[in-house]
């Protein structure tokens, strides 16, 4: 209950029952105060230090409601002490993420950059108390309107909503002030689908070392950097399948670092559409040293080759075939497409495409090999009814 004090702009919180409510009844655990400028100011006190609220209020009733709610906070267990949050996002984004050492290097290169060009700027300076929904809601506003893409956008809000989620666990803030809804959500433009025909020609055009990397990138479905890591143990032509067990990561200065696949679902063994097996046999034959750790595409001194050097020759092809719009990922999206058509399931797509979460990897992989064998069986003859006649 409230007990006036002897000045009517005061009032004094005795806590009612709890053990600790109990103990401290001969004494102010909190009271409220009016100031010269006619708000209520609400003070409280924690182990024998006196806090003041973070703001004012505009009647005293408004300054005891949230002195009770801060008192059930307390009792609750829930309390967050202010002063622990008086924090600069950029401190705590730098700490937050140098504590994050299984993130993949590359991964981590693309929080360095969006943390740089697009969050801290604004919110770096900002304590992580004081950033507030609306806050969040301006950054966001602010930065679509000046002509940042909504993509980028919802990768740096779901990066930000990542840093409050640990700051939340940290007992920081009292709460995590990204509550936009469907911000997080990326609707990209829709991408380009070569047609059969188009991805044929592109082979065709490349230098003669890149015909097959084509053709695996798209019938395949593998990533650039899984293309990368392909060894000649990962090819097996008489039972006409690739394995895919490691990628190589291009990094901004040029370094190349070797991981696992993006996803857990990433490390698949995928069955090759028959009708591309002489193409690898011929490349193998040519362009692959012997010895099973040999690289199936190698960069100079047989090394991993370097983005430059194969976007180089890619850059040309598509510029003879009159496709210039179409980036080399865009043969991976091509053949998901085209996969699609074969009458695959979503199931057996995505474990055919390694293209998962690792909770949804569980479910994809229970795909069955056989199936996968009669998609590419599938697969197969559309590229023979379509292709260009040789």
């Amino acid at each position: 209950m409230w007990i006036p004090g002897r000045k009517a702009e005061r009032a004094t919180f005795v806590p009612q029952r709890s053990s600790y409510a109990h103990r401290v009844a001969r004494r102010p655990w909190g009271n409220a105060r009016k100031l010269p400028s006619g708000r209520w100011q609400a003070r409280y006190q924690i182990k024998g230090i006196w806090r003041t609220a973070p703001e004012t209020f505009r009647t005293k009733g408004l300054a005891d409601s949230w002195l009770a709610a801060t008192r059930t906070d307390l009792e609750r267990g829930n309390w967050i002490d202010p002063e622990a949050g008086k924090v600069p996002l950029a401190d705590y984004a730098t700490t937050w993420l140098n504590h994050k050492p299984d993130i993949r290097p590359r991964t981590r290169e693309l929080y360095e950059d969006q943390l740089r060009l697009h969050i801290l700027p604004t919110l770096g300076a900002i304590e992580l108390t004081s950033i507030t929904p609306v806050t969040v809601r301006t950054w966001r506003a602010d930065k679509l309107s000046a002509g940042t893409g909504a993509s980028a956008m919802s990768k740096c809000y779901r990066l930000l909503h990542a840093i409050f989620a640990t700051a939340l666990e940290d007992s920081l803030v009292p709460r995590n002030p990204c509550v936009i809804k469907g911000a997080s959500v990326e609707r990209p433009k829709e991408r380009p689908i070569a047609s059969i025909e188009q991805v044929y020609a592109l082979a065709d055009a490349i230098a003669p070392r890149w015909r097959a990397i084509i053709l695996l990138a798209t019938f395949c479905g593998l990533r650039q950097g899984e293309l990368r890591a392909l060894r000649r143990r990962h090819i097996d032509l008489d039972a006409a399948t690739v394995t895919v067990a490691e990628q190589y990561q291009q990094l901004r200065d040029g370094t190349l670092v070797v991981g696992p696949p993006k996803t857990e679902a990433g490390i698949r063994t995928v069955a090759i559409p028959a009708i591309i097996v002489p193409d690898l046999a011929a490349h193998l034959d040519e362009f692959t040293a012997p010895g099973p750790d040999s690289l199936i595409f190698p960069g100079e001194a047989d090394r991993p080759f370097r983005t430059a050097t194969l976007h180089q020759d890619w850059t040309a092809a598509r510029r003879t075939v009159g496709v210039e719009g179409l980036h080399f990922h865009d043969l991976r999206h091509t053949g998901n497409t085209l996969t699609a058509a074969t009458g695959a399931s979503t199931k057996e797509l995505m474990a055919r495409m390694g293209h998962a979460s690792p909770r949804a990897a569980l479910i994809y992989q229970h795909a069955t090999r056989d199936r996968d064998a009669e998609i590419a069986a599938g697969l197969s003859n559309l590229i023979e009814a379509r292709r260009p006649s040789q």
